[in-house]
C-alpha cells in the first residue's frame, strides 16, 4: 500500500506477487495489485483479477475499500453497490456496511435504493440523521421524476408524512431536520404551512446562517403576496442595519404594492404579524431621510441610506410623481456621495446604476463639479495637475469612469482622444509610486487609469487606425509588467492578441490566469474560440484537453459534494449540486470542446500513424450518435468577463446574448454534422457483393449510406440556417462575444468545398453498388465532381496567398483571416483525401478485376472505364495543388524570419523609452507566433502530401 501511495506502481505489482506466492487466498493482496496494474495502464488484467476476489463476496475491510478504490479510478462506482449489497447480506445488522452502501447508491443516484437503504439503516441504529437520508431520498425521486404530477402526488406528500411524523413524535432534533421540512413545504407550493414551521418552535433551530429564519419569511411573505408583511419585517431589519441593500428593494416593492392595492391599516389590532406597515409614500420618504439621519451619528459611514434615496427618486420618476416630495437633486444627491465616498472603489459601481436619472445635457458640467473637489496639484503651469495620496487618486479614477460612462470620451476627435491617453498614461506611472509596497499579487492602484487608455485607443482601431492596436498591446504588457497578478490586463491582452491571429502569447497568458474549476466553463471560450483556427495545433489540442478535463473530473466529483452533503445533513445544497452538474453537462462550451478536439485529434492523427478507422474506433465515435443535447444547451459563457465602462447604447446588451447564442448553435451543429459524416466514411468500407444481389440490404451498409445522405441533408439545412443568420451582419461591441468561424467558413469557399465532397460519396458508393458496365452517366458525375474540387480547392489556395504581416506607413498591418483561410484549407483538404481513400477502396477491386478479364482473354483491347482516368488526374491535380500550398507556406516562412521590426517602432519619436521595449515585445511576439502558425500548418501539409503520393491506383 505504501508503494501505491507514493506512485511506485510497478514496486507495488512486485510485492504483492511476493505475498501471494506465500498466501494464495490473501484477497487485499490481488486487490493491491489490480490497482498498481489499473495504474500502469494494464486495465483488463486489473479488471479480471477484481472480479476474482468481488466473485468471493469478501466482507473483510480491507478487500472492501481497496476494491471501491479501485472501481472508482476505473469510472466503475456501480460495481461499488454489487459489493457492498453482497457485504450486507453477509453481515446484515452492520451500520457500517448499510452506510457505504447507501453512499454507493448516492454516487451512482439509484434514489429509490437509497430511500430503502436508510430506513434499513434505521431499523438498525434509529439514529435521526438516517431517517431523514431517506425522506431526502425521496424529494431527489421528485426532481428527478420526468413526471411533475407524480412528484407532487407521491414522492413529496410521502416525505411530508414522513417527517410530519417525527414532529408529532417530538423527535425533530436538528436544524437540517427542518431546512428539509420547509424544503419539502415549498416544493408542495404549501407556503402558509412553511411559513408557519418557520415562525413556530421548529422555527428557532434555523441559527445557523445569519438571519436564516427572516430570510425564509420573507421568501414565504412574497410568494403569499403578504405585502404589509414583507413591508414591515424589511423595516424592521432596516432599522437593525440600514445598509443591507436586498431590504431596501422589497421595502419600495411592498410599498408601491400596497399603494397600488388602496391597503389601509386596520384601525384596531396590529398592522401585521411583523408589526407597524407603510404604505404611503410620504411614509417611505420620511423613512429613507430617517435613516440617514441616523446615518450621519453612526461611527462608520454606511452607504445603504443615500444609495436607498436615489432608489426612491428613480422609482417616483418612474411613476411620474418625483416632484412634490422634495427628495432633492440627483445630480446634487450624487455630488454629495461622492464628496462621502468618491475614495472607495465602489463609488463608481454605486453611481453606475443611477447615472440614468442625470439629464444629458449636464454631463460635462456634472464631471467639472467633481473633478473640481479633488485635491489636485500641478508643479507648474500647462502640466498634468496629479494627486498627492492614494484617496485622491481613488476619487480621480472615479471621476474618469464615469466620464467614460456618459460617453464624454466617445465624442472626441482622434486628436483629443490621443492627448487623453497620454494623460492616462501619465497618471497612470505617477500613481505607480503610491504601490511601491504592492505584494506581486496586488494590483496597482492606477491599473485602471491604463486600462481605460486602452479603451480609447479601441475605439481608434475600431475607426480604422492601425497603429493603436499595436499601442494597446505595448501599454498593457507594461501594465502587466508592474501589476503580474492583473487579471483584466490579462484578458484584454488575450482578446486582442487573437484578434491580430497570434495564439502563441495567448496560451500562456490563459494558464497564468490560473482559472479554477467553473472558469473553465465561463471563460474557457476565450482560449478555444481561437485554439484550432490559427495554427497551433498542439496548443489547441492542450488547451481542449485542458478543459475537457474539468467537465469529465465534474462528474465525480459532484457525487462527492452530493455525499458529503448527506454526512453532514446540509440537504439544501444536494438539489443545487444536481442542478450545477446538468448545468455543466448540457454547457454549450463542453459540447464545443468536445466537438473541436475530435475533428482536431482526427486531422493530427489519421493517415499519419493511423488509418481514419483506427482513429475513429479509438474515439467510439459513430454517424448515428447524437450526444449534444441541443434541446437544453446552456451557455454559461461570462460575457462581461472584460471590464468595460462604455454607455448602455454601446455595450453588450441581451439582444447581442442572444444573437451570439443562435450563431454559437448554428456554428456547432454544422461542425458536428462534419464530424459525424467523417466517422461515416469507414463504415462504407467496401464489401464485395454480386450486382444486385439481395444481400445488400442485411448486411447493413446500405442502411449506412442512408444514415450519411441524412446527415448530408441535414448538414445542408444547417449552412442554410447560417448563411440566412449571417445576412443579419450582425457587430457584437468590441468587449462583447468573439464572433464565431462561420462567416470565413463560408466567404472562403470551405463549405462549398467539403459539402461537395460528402455529396462526392454517395456517388461513389452508387458506382460501387452498380458496377462499371452500365455507369457511364454516374462516371461522368463523379469525373465532373473530381473537377470542380480541384477548381474549388484552388479558389480556397488562392484566398491564403498574400502576406500576413506588411508594413505600410511606417505601420504594422496583419491579416489574420490568410492564417484561419489556411487552417480552413489543411482541414479541406484532409477530409478531401479522407473521401479520396474512399474512392480508391472502390476502384481497385474493380480495376484488378478488369485486369483478370484481360489476362483471361489475352487481349489488351478492353477498355479501361473513364472513372479510373478521372480519378488519376484527379489525384495527381491534388498532388500539384498541395505541392504549391507547401511552396507558399515556405515563401512565407522566409518573409517572416527575414522581417525586421525594430527600425519600425523606433521610428516613432514619441514613445517612451520605456514604451520602445515593451513594442518591441508585442512585435515580436506577434511574428514569432505566426512563423509558429506556418511551421505547424506546413508539417501537417507535408503529411498530406505524403498521403497523396499513395493514392495512385
Amino acid at each position: 500500500a505504501d508503494y501505491l501511495d507514493n506512485g511506485n506502481n510497478k514496486m507495488a505489482i512486485q510485492q504483492a506477487d511476493k505475498l501471494l506466492k506465500k498466501h494464495k487466498d490473501l484477497h487485499c493482496a490481488k486487490v493491491l495489485k489490480a490497482i498498481g496494474l489499473q495504474r500502469t495502464g494494464k486495465q483488463d488484467e486489473a479488471y479480471a483479477l477484481a472480479q476474482e476476489v468481488a466473485a468471493l463476496e469478501p466482507t473483510d475491510d480491507n478487500s472492501l475499500q481497496a476494491l471501491t478504490i479501485l472501481y472508482r479510478e476505473m469510472h466503475r462506482p456501480e460495481l461499488v453497490t454489487k459489493l457492498y449489497e453482497a457485504a450486507v447480506k453477509k453481515v446484515p445488522n452492520s451500520e457500517e456496511y448499510h452506510s457505504h452502501l447507501f453512499m454507493a447508491y448516492a454516487r451512482v443516484g439509484e434514489y429509490k435504493k437509497m430511500q430503502q437503504a436508510g430506513m434499513a439503516l434505521y431499523k438498525i441504529v434509529p439514529k435521526n440523521p438516517y431517517y431523514f437520508w431517506s425522506v431526502m431520498s425521496l424529494i431527489m425521486q421528485s426532481i428527478s421524476a420526468q413526471d411533475e404530477n407524480l412528484s407532487k402526488t407521491m414522492f413529496l406528500p410521502l416525505a411530508e408524512r414522513m417527517v410530519e411524523k417525527m414532529v408529532k413524535e417530538d423527535k425533530i432534533e436538528a436544524e437540517a431536520e427542518v431546512e428539509l421540512y420547509y424544503m419539502i413545504l415549498e416544493r408542495l407550493e404549501k407556503y402558509k404551512e412553511a411559513l408557519d414551521v418557520v415562525r413556530g418552535k421548529l422555527g428557532e433551530k434555523l441559527t445557523s446562517e445569519l438571519q436564516s429564519r427572516e430570510n425564509k419569511c420573507m421568501a414565504m411573505y412574497k410568494k403569499l403576496h403578504r405585502w404589509p408583511e414583507c413591508n414591515a419585517l424589511a423595516r424592521r431589519l432596516l432599522l437593525k442595519n440600514s445598509d443591507d441593500w436586498q431590504f431596501y428593494i422589497t421595502y419600495f416593492d411592498s410599498v408601491f404594492q400596497l399603494i397600488d392595492e388602496s391597503w389601509t391599516p386596520p384601525a384596531e389590532e396590529e398592522h401585521s404579524l411583523e408589526g407597524e406597515v407603510h404604505c404611503s409614500i410620504e411614509q417611505a420618504v420620511n423613512f429613507i431621510e430617517e435613516r440617514i439621519t441616523e446615518e450621519s451619528k453612526s461611527s462608520r459611514p454606511l452607504r445603504g441610506p443615500y444609495l436607498a434615496k436615489l432608489e426612491l427618486i428613480r422609482r417616483l420618476r418612474h411613476r411620474g410623481c418625483n416632484d412634490e416630495y422634495k427628495l432633492g437633486d440627483p445630480e446634487e444627491l450624487m455630488f454629495q456621495y461622492f464628496k462621502k465616498f468618491g475614495d472607495k472603489p465602489c463609488c463608481f459601481t454605486d453611481l453606475k446604476v443611477f447615472v440614468d436619472l442625470l439629464p444629458p445635457g449636464q454631463y460635462t458640467k456634472f464631471i467639472r463639479q467633481l473633478l473640481d473637489v479633488i485635491p489636485l496639484a500641478a508643479a507648474a503651469e500647462n502640466e498634468v495637475a496629479l494627486p498627492g495620496d492614494i484617496k485622491a487618486l481613488q476619487q480621480h479614477l472615479c471621476v474618469v469612469q464615469l466620464s467614460r460612462l456618459l460617453g464624454l470620451y466617445h465624442a472626441m476627435e482622434k486628436k483629443q482622444k490621443l492627448a487623453v491617453v497620454r494623460e492616462l498614461m501619465l497618471r497612470y506611472r505617477h500613481g505607480l509610486e503610491f504601490g511601491k509596497s504592492c505584494l506581486k499579487t496586488e494590483l496597482q492602484f492606477s491599473d485602471y487609469y491604463c486600462l481605460l487608455a486602452v479603451h480609447l485607443l479601441l475605439d481608434l482601431w475600431l475607426e480604422g487606425e492601425e497603429a493603436a492596436v499595436w499601442q494597446c498591446l505595448t501599454l498593457l504588457e507594461e501594465g502587466l509588467s508592474h501589476s503580474p497578478s492583473n487579471a483584466q490586463f490579462k484578458l484584454l491582452l488575450i482578446r486582442i492578441y487573437c484578434q491580430l491571429g497570434a495564439f502563441e502569447p495567448v496560451s500562456e497568458l490563459y494558464s497564468s490566469l490560473d482559472a479554477k474549476h467553473i472558469q473553465h466553463d465561463t471563460i474557457g471560450y476565450l482560449l478555444t474560440r481561437y485554439a484550432g483556427s490559427l495554427g497551433h495545433y498542439a496548443a489547441a489540442s492542450q488547451s481542449c484537453n485542458f478543459a475537457l478535463r474539468f467537465f469529465h473530473s465534474n462528474q465525480k466529483d459532484t457525487s462527492e459534494y452530493i455525499i458529503q452533503a448527506y454526512k453532514y445533513g446540509a440537504f439544501e445544497k444536494i438539489p443545487e449540486f444536481i442542478a450545477f452538474r446538468n448545468r455543466l453537462n448540457s454547457s454549450l462550451h463542453f459540447a464545443q470542446v468536445r466537438t473541436e478536439r475530435m475533428l482536431l485529434d482526427l486531422l493530427l492523427e489519421a493517415n499519419i500513424s493511423t488509418s481514419l478507422e483506427e482513429s475513429i474506433k479509438s474515439m467510439s465515435l459513430s454517424p448515428e450518435e447524437d450526444d449534444i443535447p441541443w434541446k437544453d444547451l446552456r451557455d454559461n459563457r461570462d460575457l462581461t468577463v472584460l471590464f468595460s465602462w462604455d454607455p448602455k447604447d454601446r455595450d453588450i446588451s441581451e439582444e447581442h446574448r442572444k444573437l451570439s447564442l443562435e450563431e454559437e448553435t448554428l456554428w456547432l451543429r454544422i461542425r458536428s454534422l462534419t464530424l459525424r459524416l467523417v466517422s461515416g466514411l469507414p463504415t462504407l468500407g467496401h464489401t464485395i457483393q454480386p450486382k444486385n444481389s439481395e444481400k445488400t440490404a442485411e448486411n447493413g451498409v446500405s442502411s449506412k449510406i442512408d444514415t450519411i445522405r441524412a446527415l448530408l441533408q441535414q448538414l445542408g439545412a444547417a449552412v442554410d440556417s447560417g448563411k440566412k443568420f449571417l445576412e443579419q451582419k450582425i457587430q457584437y461591441p468590441v468587449l462583447g462575444p468573439p464572433p464565431t468561424r462561420m462567416a470565413g467558413f463560408f466567404s472562403n469557399g470551405s463549405c462549398q468545398c467539403q459539402t461537395s465532397l460528402f455529396y462526392l460519396v454517395s456517388d461513389i458508393y452508387e458506382l460501387d453498388t452498380n458496377g462499371l458496365e452500365d455507369s457511364a452517366e454516374i462516371q461522368e458525375r463523379i469525373g465532373n465532381s473530381f473537377k470542380s474540387l480541384v477548381e474549388r480547392l484552388t479558389d480556397l489556395f488562392n484566398k491564403c496567398k498574400g502576406d500576413l504581416i506588411e508594413v505600410r506607413d511606417g505601420t504594422l498591418k496583419t491579416h489574420p483571416t490568410l492564417l484561419e483561410n489556411l487552417v480552413f484549407f489543411v482541414e479541406t483538404i484532409s477530409i478531401a483525401l479522407w473521401v479520396s481513400s474512399y474512392c480508391d477502396s472502390v476502384l481497385r477491386p474493380f480495376k484488378s478485376n478488369l485486369q483478370k478479364k484481360k489476362k483471361k482473354k489475352k487481349e489488351s483491347s478492353v477498355a479501361m472505364p473513364p472513372v479510373f482516368t478521372h480519378f488519376l488526374d484527379y489525384v495527381t491535380e491534388l498532388q500539384t495543388l498541395t505541392s504549391n500550398v507547401i511552396d507558399h507556406i515556405k515563401g512565407l516562412e522566409i518573409i517572416l524570419t527575414a522581417l525586421k521590426l525594430e527600425e519600425l517602432s523606433l521610428k516613432d519619436t514619441l514613445l517612451l523609452q520605456e514604451e520602445k521595449k515593451f513594442t518591441k515585445t508585442v512585435q515580436g511576439k506577434v511574428q514569432s507566433s505566426y512563423h509558429h502558425s506556418v511551421q505547424e500548418i506546413g508539417e501537417l501539409l507535408k503529411k498530406r502530401l505524403d498521403t497523396i503520393k499513395k493514392l495512385k491506383i
